[in-house]
């Protein structure tokens, strides 16, 4: 059982619920400190520093369920590869456009980067 406090800090951390084009509904968060930290331990050094391993990577342990279906958070590099082949490109496309919607734009710069 969560307290309330716990409670609190997951509903801050959640970042929103999105449909892919396979018509799944993913709940996605944001990932903690202790989050990308055990990230780098199950990647291990070497793909910890891979930018685009640790992109993708990044992306699918953001999902936190699929349709209702809590996703447990990948503990081996084994793992996280079950999760991405389970995700799909739908699935990574999907969280990756929710986290670019979320993204505040900052002082000087145009809805488009600029």
């Amino acid at each position: 059982m969560e307290t309330p406090s716990q409670l609190l800090l997951a509903a801050a951390a959640q970042l929103g619920t999105i449909s892919d084009a396979a018509g799944r509904q993913l709940t996605v968060r944001r990932l903690t400190a202790v989050d990308r930290l055990r990230l780098f331990k199950a990647l291990g050094a070497e793909l910890a520093q891979n930018p685009p391993y640790f992109g993708m990577a990044a992306l699918a342990v953001s999902v936190v369920d699929i349709d209702g279906v809590p996703v447990p958070q990948p503990q081996t590099e084994g793992q996280l590869e079950s999760l991405v082949q389970r995700l799909g490109e739908d699935g990574i496309e999907a969280v990756a456009r929710l986290f670019e919607l979320s993204e505040p734009v900052r002082p000087g710069e145009t809805a488009t980067g600029n």
